[in-house]
């Protein structure tokens, strides 16, 4: 979690536009001036993710917003997400079961890689990203240590006066957590897109939507948006 006492500086939050980096959003505004960065890399639902991170940006009248195709990871391929010829997993993983097939081989680098660079231009002194290590599928660049290492590689590789700090204030919490905090936090999760295959109807089934659903179960609530 970043350190406080950070008012009326300037953060960047990596928005999605799924319930996560919404919650992330809504924490990076109690401190932060924020500036947003979406980025479309050729996954199934982009589009749709696109209309929620404005949604979003819109809600809280956030005005500085970039984004940025990256389409050439479908081109590398190695995911669901982006390969139509593969199949979506659907339920959770279970343990053990090993990285699920909607990992985008080293993705979130390539997300902080730009945010960095906005960063350095634009003068933020933060970078929010709403990964989850404990409700993360087992990707790897969704673990602590990753965030930590790759802060350090940011530090050497940028000017020495651009401090950023990287903030994961979500890395340690399950979706019931989420949900409560973006409840208690008046996050619009209304906005929000996580599934992974549908545009017009959340599907109900892939992962993403089971955790979803889940997460707003055990919290007692009900999933504002629609599912088929």
């Amino acid at each position: 979690m970043c350190s406080g006492n950070n008012a009326k500086k300037l953060a960047i939050v990596l928005a999605s536009g799924g319930l996560d980096s919404a919650v992330c959003l809504a924490e990076a505004q109690l401190e932060y001036d924020v500036a947003l960065l979406h980025v479309n890399y050729g996954q199934r639902t982009e589009e749709r993710e696109l209309q929620a991170f404005n949604d979003l940006a819109n809600h809280y009248q956030i005005d500085r917003r970039l984004v940025v195709d990256i389409s050439y990871l479908k081109r590398i391929g190695g995911s669901s997400l982006m390969d139509s010829s593969q199949t979506v997993e659907t339920g959770v993983p279970e343990d053990g079961a090993g990285i699920p097939s909607t990992y985008v081989p080293f993705r979130n680098a390539h997300i902080l890689c730009i945010g960095m660079s906005w960063a350095e231009v634009i003068g933020a002194k933060a970078l929010f990203i709403g990964a989850v290590e404990e409700d993360g599928s087992g990707y790897p660049d969704c673990r602590e240590e990753f965030y930590q290492k790759f802060s350090a590689a940011a530090d050497a590789g940028t000017r020495p006066e651009t401090q950023v700090e990287i903030c994961i204030p979500l890395i340690h919490m399950n979706k019931e957590a989420i949900v409560r905090r973006g409840l208690q936090l008046g996050a619009p999760l209304a906005l929000t897109w996580s599934c992974y295959t549908g545009s017009e109807k959340a599907c109900g089934v892939c992962e993403r939507c089971h955790l979803r659903l889940r997460g707003f179960s055990q919290a007692g609530q009900t999933d504002p948006i629609d599912y088929l």
